[in-house]
């Protein structure tokens, strides 16, 4: 019987060289996020605040951000508006996604009318 090791797939290679900023205020989020996207060929940088993936932004454009929305201090509500008012060529229409606990419907829309694309509700499955 083969070693499970050697049964595992390779990365997709459509993800490899993805870039990807992870912005939570929970460093296991960040690590298990980080660990799920690397194993998948991805690029995984990581910010624990707003202000940290801003600072990044003004360095660096990734291909697709993943925010946190219930952080302290500022959210990812106000990240993604901060984000949305840069110009294209500053990272102003990277496509966003919405990590978060809040996973009604309605909290669903408020993230795609604040300017995210998609909403994943913690806990997060590496399927998605």
């Amino acid at each position: 019987m083969p070693h499970p090791s050697s049964l595992i797939l390779p990365p997709p290679p459509f993800l490899k060289g993805i870039t990807v900023l992870v912005v939570d205020d929970e460093a296991d989020t960040r690590e298990v996020l980080s660990v799920i996207l690397s194993e998948s060929g991805i690029e995984v940088t990581t910010a624990a605040s707003v202000q940290e993936a801003l600072k990044l932004l003004k360095s660096w454009q990734p291909k697709i951000l993943v925010s946190d929305i219930g952080m302290p201090g500022e959210d990812g509500y106000s990240l993604i508006r901060q984000i949305r008012r840069l110009s294209p060529t500053e990272g102003g229409s990277i496509p966003a996604v919405a990590l978060t606990a809040y996973s009604r419907e309605e909290d669903r829309k408020q993230v795609l009318l604040a300017g995210f694309q998609m909403h994943v509700s913690k806990p997060v499955e590496a399927t998605e």
